[in-house]
């Protein structure tokens, strides 16, 4: 048996390592990886039919998902669902690698769920490392200017939200700035599978587009937007905009749509409305951050990216 442990660490220790990409182990890897085993613990061997359905998706991660993370003491808003297809190729490998349970062959089931558990504490232990992630809390110097504050934002979440803070960023500044208008709250990924929507935001014949890694494919729909009578903005952080505009170049739009700084669009409506309103300008972002939080909260599993501004 104790063999067979030490295997089974180096089977999960060599699948995570094959699940890392660009050096992070994602939330669906970790949940995928608790599913798989939890199918083993229930019902070891498995056959892959009653596994892996049709489509190729692992039993239970959708659906069951809360329910079984929480059996292991993970709190379900971990993650609400498993939302790519890769996640699902990841479970089906990590059964291959454990011959579908047929390596717990030959002990008892006892011994089998004792490994298990085990393997599950190891994923456990990293879903509570994620769940321990402080907040965003950021310390202003108020002599800056609004746009060094926003670009302060916007370099602490790098690497970190994967676009989220930078979307709902956008969302909360359009909410404080149009109060009479219903600005959409969607999870920031959402628009990877709601392709039917022509943008982040649209008021009126505006379409907003957010992103932090601009490709070829948000400058397309720039492009179908244009072509169905609305005016784009493309909205990305500061270090891009040369990136940006060789591609809108490159798809032949560079002089029909607006390309703006995610921190100049954010920093010029806290001035223009501090100035309205004859406030400070470090009340008005502390209001953006705070209708951002809100929002945040709303549609957003990963809660650690709640912003603290002082």
């Amino acid at each position: 048996m104790e063999n067979l442990k030490n295997e089974s660490y180096e089977i999960l220790a060599a699948w995570l390592q094959s699940c890392t990409r660009n050096n992070k182990i994602s939330r669906n890897t970790v949940a995928m990886g608790i599913v798989v085993f939890d199918h083993l613990k229930r019902n070891s061997p498995i056959s892959r039919d009653n596994a892996i359905s049709q489509g190729g998706e692992v039993s239970g991660a959708r659906s069951g998902l809360g329910r079984i993370l929480e059996s292991y003491g993970i709190p379900s808003s971990y993650l609400k669902e498993i939302t790519t297809r890769q996640g699902h190729q990841d479970g089906q490998r990590l059964f291959e690698m454990f011959e579908w349970g047929n390596k717990f062959a030959r002990l008892t089931n006892q011994e089998r769920d004792l490994i298990l558990l085990e393997l599950i504490g190891v994923l456990r232990n990293l879903a509570n490392d994620w769940l321990k992630r402080q907040n965003l809390k950021l310390d202003i110097d108020r002599r800056q200017a609004p746009a060094t504050w926003v670009n302060v934002i916007v370099e602490n979440a790098k690497g970190r939200s994967g676009g989220i803070v930078e979307q709902q960023l956008v969302g909360a500044k359009l909410a404080r700035r149009f109060q009479g208008v219903d600005i959409p709250n969607h999870p920031a990924h959402a628009a990877d599978r709601q392709t039917d929507r022509m943008g982040d935001f649209t008021i009126s014949n505006l379409v907003y587009h957010v992103t932090a890694a601009p490709s070829r494919n948000v400058l397309q729909k720039c492009a179908d937007n244009l072509k169905a009578g609305f005016h784009p903005i493309l909205l990305i952080p500061r270090e891009q905009e040369n990136k940006v505009r060789v591609l809108a170049q490159d798809e032949g739009i560079d002089q029909q749509l607006t390309i703006i700084s995610i921190e100049s669009f954010i920093a010029l409506n806290i001035i223009e409305m501090a100035t309205d309103e004859n406030r400070d300008f470090f009340s008005v972002l502390k209001e953006i951050v705070e209708i951002y939080n809100a929002r945040l909260l709303a549609v957003e599993t990963d809660l650690s990216l709640q912003i603290e501004v002082r």
